[in-house]
């Protein structure tokens, strides 16, 4: 075993923030880190493109602050002094219903004068503590837990629309153990959802976690973390394959397209799912390798970022968006009222909307071109917020491979992750693939590979 006296070379494969806070913290553990990087710039889809006095974010467009581990990290990494929290007037959400956006009800009241469900329906949502809770290793989807236990039209106009605001996916395919874990272990620790979400509530004082972001978007997060760094992150650097190199590892690479190699004493690989199954690892056995990776679901989803006159959108924009749910039969997933979030997103006078095509449920329309997509967001955004006039500013964002389907069968991938780091000691492996989707998944992912790290080198 690697004595931990001394420094570690470590090799961090993967700039987004999972790797750059894996980084950073095994570099506070007193170890020499080198972040390698496929792309032309860390973040990974953590970014924004400022375009005069408009911003554009590329990726995810705010930030909940709900551990206390959140803060302490915006602390650590010193954005604390730059943390801007979402505006009051964010604090509403529509659905779609009957065509037009509807509030979310906030309070008892608006929930028994709502006409997102039918009197039944909530009648039905009061009787969920009646039912009883599935075995706790059943294999279950999102949609069939939900169906059990709150009906399909709490399915139809709340969690469909949620999933597709998430996982830009479908329910009817998802995991409830594996894609909404807090949902599973509330049923198995209560009995009821509802009954867990009131005693958690009691106990902790009621919800907490404030939205929030800074003033040049998420992408201040790499590049607090890059400035961290004792190390430049080596970009356009792809990792091709590990072996062996006496007890640590060497890397065969691809940098700005000249092969290469180097060596190093730990591996760290926080890379997404069709990146780490790319790996080769020529030594080891074929199951210990991860290109079942390859099989993990990803839609592509299309970000298009517009700005109008304030006064060619008849809708207040009240809020923090719309999502529109499936049955409702619209060609978008949702939009962000980015502008209402946060100041500096749009010149005075004008309103900044970001609006979600694609996904699972509709992944044709994200291969259409340009001018296309552009006019059917153009199309929606009139009929459900009354957008009128030309756009002063359209920017698309597209991926591709946009976000990691936790569908059924999901722990074969997990345990495909496992074999490789029990076949190659001193490989570590996290990513949205295995430590979940969202950016405080990512960040508490990289907390989890330094501490595997640290485990490693005092065992």
């Amino acid at each position: 075993m690697i004595s931990p006296r001394k420094p570690l070379r470590v090799a961090v494969v993967g700039g987004g923030v999972t790797g750059l806070t894996a980084a950073w913290q095994i570099q506070r553990l007193g170890h020499r880190v080198t972040v390698l990087e496929a792309g032309a710039r860390a973040g990974g889809v953590v970014g924004g493109q400022r375009l005069g006095a408009w911003l554009q974010e590329m990726g995810p467009n705010s930030l909940l602050e709900s551990s206390p581990e959140i803060a302490t990290f915006v602390d650590d990494v010193g954005l604390a002094p730059r943390r801007i929290y979402a505006a009051p007037a964010a604090k509403q959400r529509y659905l779609v219903c009957g065509g037009r956006p509807v509030a979310l009800p906030t309070s008892p009241g608006a929930f028994l004068r709502t006409p997102l469900l039918s009197v039944r329906a909530k009648l039905r949502l009061l009787l969920e503590p009646l039912w009883r809770r599935a075995p706790a290793n059943a294999e279950e989807t999102l949609a069939d837990f939900v169906r059990r236990r709150l009906g399909q039209e709490f399915l139809d106009y709340a969690i469909n629309p949620f999933v597709a605001g998430i996982y830009a996916g479908d329910p009817e395919r998802l995991s409830v153990r594996h894609a909404f874990p807090r949902l599973h272990a509330l049923e198995q620790e209560y009995g009821s959802l509802l009954l867990g979400a009131l005693r958690r509530r009691n106990s902790n004082g009621g919800p907490k976690g404030r939205i929030f972001s800074f003033p040049e978007g998420l992408g201040e997060i790499p590049r607090a973390l890059q400035a961290r760094l004792l190390d430049p992150v080596l970009l356009r650097t792809r990792v091709t394959a590990l072996r062996r190199a006496g007890i640590g590892w060497r890397l065969a690479l691809e940098q700005r397209g000249a092969p290469g190699e180097a060596d190093f004493d730990l591996v760290v690989c926080a890379l997404p799912a069709d990146a780490l199954a790319g790996l080769d690892f020529p030594e080891l056995a074929p199951d210990a390798n991860l290109r079942l990776l390859t099989d993990i679901p990803h839609p592509p989803v299309v970000s298009v970022f517009t700005g109008h006159r304030r006064e060619d959108v008849t809708h207040p924009l009240d809020g923090f968006g719309l999502l529109v749910p499936a049955v409702e039969g619209g060609r978008i997933l949702g939009t962000l009222f980015s502008s209402t979030l946060f100041p500096g997103r749009a010149p005075d006078g004008h309103v900044a909307l970001t609006t979600f095509v694609g996904g699972t449920r509709q992944p044709e329309l994200a291969a259409l071109d340009d001018a296309a997509l552009t006019a059917v967001v153009q199309e929606e955004l009139g009929r459900l917020l009354g957008v009128g006039g030309t756009p002063a500013i359209v920017r698309l964002q597209r991926w591709r491979r946009a976000i990691p389907q936790y569908a059924l069968g999901h722990d074969r991938f997990l345990a495909a992750i496992g074999r490789l780091e029990a076949a190659a000691p001193g490989v570590f492996v996290g990513g949205n693939c295995r430590d979940g989707i969202s950016l405080p998944n990512c960040i508490a992912a990289g907390h989890r590979l330094a501490a595997a790290v640290r485990r490693h080198t005092q065992s």
